[in-house]
């Protein structure tokens, strides 16, 4: 048994897509969450690669509180728990250590690992973990990879990520392993500049039927 408040199950079954957002600015993380929950997302991983990520995250959980807002890009224990104090409901990062699998196991979010060999994806089994994140999905062989990988290992299921876009969603959402994908293509970097966010919800509501 863990410590977690969400089931990492319920994570990838709450949205059929799996934002990747990099914000740049705070004051864009709201406006960028509630144009994608417009178009029907409602799963928000923010990856802590800009200096406001965390703000952006304790932003939108105080904001939209029913939303699964998370940390992505999660490298150590130290992000962790200042992820999970911000407000994120669930963690994932881009690889895994045994440390951050030891910690996040005693934390009160679930992480989601990232993996992309046989050997990760046993060893986040033995530590209890059987949602994960395969990162990048398209450099690693994409979705033909991916199926073969997972053949002898039923029990998991993936949220495939990097490289993912409208053109080859369907090679990855056809697998049976496959509960979600990640992806940033509903978020173009023009579009936010702009502040475009009718553009964002277009492309998510395309994202989600695509999906769907």
């Amino acid at each position: 048994m863990t410590n977690w408040k969400v089931d990492p199950k319920a994570v990838f079954a709450a949205s059929p897509v799996v934002p990747v957002m990099v914000i740049e600015k705070v004051e864009d993380a709201v406006p960028m969450a509630e144009a994608l929950l417009a178009g029907g997302i409602s799963v928000f991983e923010i990856t802590l690669r800009t200096d406001c990520a965390l703000d952006a995250i304790a932003a939108i959980a105080e904001a939209m509180p029913e939303a699964m807002v998370g940390a992505g890009t999660v490298l150590t224990t130290e992000q962790y728990d200042a992820a999970v104090a911000a407000g994120a409901r669930f963690v994932i990062s881009p690889g895994m250590t045994p440390a951050l699998l030891a910690h996040a196991k005693n934390g009160t979010a679930p992480l989601i690992p990232g993996t992309s060999t046989p050997s990760e994806i046993m060893q986040a089994m033995e530590m209890g973990y059987t949602h994960l994140k395969f990162f990048p999905a398209e450099a690693n062989g994409g979705a033909k990879a991916l199926g073969a990988i997972a053949a002898p290992l039923p029990q998991v299921r993936f949220c495939p990520t990097g490289g993912i876009s409208p053109a080859n969603v369907d090679q990855y959402t056809s697998l049976n392993c496959v509960a979600t994908v990640g992806g940033s293509w509903m978020l173009p970097k023009a579009a936010i500049d702009a502040g475009d966010w009718a553009e964002v919800t277009r492309l998510s509501k395309e994202a989600v039927a695509l999906v769907s």
